[in-house]
């Protein structure tokens, strides 16, 4: 079966997390994906670490399944390859700083009137107009600054950030949404059209509930850790190996609780006869519950408040994670072959569909520069104009890929 973006050619302008992540969603469900690096060293991602054996896990964390070419933005010849390119792909994706790309002869709408069937996306950090538009995009400071630190974290360390770059990710996904909304409108009227979206605009659109609280109650609504802000008991308890979830949220859903850690007295009890008293005496009954949680494990717990209709589950760090049955399950692990490390593993696409039934994970993050001659050729360039390419270190090819296809 095709993937479902197979023949769809994207243009990947982007660096760093927000953008690659954007684009490899595309590249995960079909569409040929050209990562753009700059010359001579590549995407600025290439230097973070931690590295497995030189390469960085960064990196390779959001660019498999994409065709690599190394370019130099910075001569004029670069510029002028940069617009065919684009003019002759489906779909640009960039994450400049706004006016970036207009400096460079690239921006949607001189692009548009050559092409008026581009669709064009554009990740900023602020937005690309506005008081904050022309701050840089880092992914703590759009956390700080949409509100989501200050709802997350324990009540005696204040905000704290997500333990992934969060910004970064849902704007690349929101944007990843975008450019398929505007393909499909492509589809029915032939016209393209400019997707933006920004660290901070996915952030705020993520506030759900607690966004509401603010607009519907004029709330403002303040971190509460590992507890649940209306329901108790539900959050964290200690177990004999670690820390478990525990989500009893109905009055029934109590009752069974104290009959499985056989707490015969606590459905009686005035602070705990309803889910208002138990607000109010929540730490109390913590103590209470972990006294019996502790006499076992996670998993065990876990077994029998599930068979029982309880929701729960343990917190597990990354090496149960990808170590549990039901992960590996859900195929979230494939593999590729890598030029330089071999076979590695990569996080898959997380989307089950007939179309994607032999996995996502087909071609490993390229090397500066793979698949240059390739790309070039595929776009139309011939040989000669090729090798004045390479010879002016216009584009940079791999020596060690230069003949090897995709």
């Amino acid at each position: 079966m095709a993937l479902p973006l197979e023949g769809v050619r994207v243009l990947d302008l982007t660096r760093a997390l927000s953008g690659p992540f954007c684009t490899m969603i595309l590249a995960d469900l079909g569409a040929e994906v050209v990562k753009v690096e700059p010359g001579p060293t590549g995407d600025m991602i290439r230097q973070w670490g931690p590295f497995d054996r030189g390469v960085s896990a960064y990196y390779l964390s959001s660019n498999r399944n994409k065709l690599g070419l190394g370019l130099d933005f910075r001569h004029p010849e670069g510029l002028t390859l940069l617009r065919e390119l684009a003019l002759e792909s489906d779909i640009v994706v960039e994450n400049f700083k706004p006016g970036t790309m207009e400096k460079m002869g690239l921006g949607y709408e001189s692009l548009a009137a050559e092409r008026p069937d581009l669709v064009y996306a554009a990740i900023t950090g602020f937005g690309s107009s506005g008081p904050a538009g022309n701050w840089p995009g880092f992914d703590q400071i759009a956390q700080g600054y949409s509100g989501l630190m200050s709802v997350t974290g324990m009540p005696e360390s204040g905000p704290t950030r997500v333990g992934v770059a969060i910004g970064d990710l849902t704007s690349g996904m929101w944007a990843a949404m975008g450019v398929l909304a505007a393909w499909i409108e492509r589809q029915r009227d032939g016209r393209g059209q400019q997707v933006q979206t920004s660290l901070l605009a996915s952030l705020v659109g993520l506030l759900s509930v607690q966004g509401q609280r603010y607009l519907s109650l004029q709330e403002v609504p303040q971190p509460t850790g590992n507890v649940h802000p209306v329901i108790a008991p539900y959050g964290v308890f200690e177990t004999a190996d670690g820390p478990l979830n525990l989500a009893p949220a109905t009055q029934d859903m109590w009752l069974r609780l104290c009959e499985l850690l056989e707490l015969p007295d606590a459905p009686h009890d005035p602070r705990y006869l309803s889910n208002a008293e138990r607000m109010q005496h929540r730490d109390e009954l913590k103590a209470l519950i972990e006294s019996r949680l502790r006499g076992n494990t996670r998993m065990h717990w876990t077994r029998e408040m599930i068979a029982r209709g309880i929701p729960a589950g343990p917190i597990n760090n990354l090496a149960d994670v990808f170590a549990d049955p039901q992960v590996q399950h859900c195929r979230m692990v494939e593999t590729a072959q890598h030029p330089e490390l071999g076979e590695i593993r990569q996080l898959a696409l997380p989307i089950t569909m007939q179309a994607l039934a032999e996995g996502s994970v087909r071609s490993a993050p390229p090397l500066f520069g793979q698949h240059t001659r390739q790309v070039l050729k595929a776009y139309g360039l011939p040989a000669a104009r090729i090798d004045a390419l390479c010879a002016d270190r216009v584009v940079f090819q791999h020596q060690a890929c230069a003949d090897t296809p995709r």
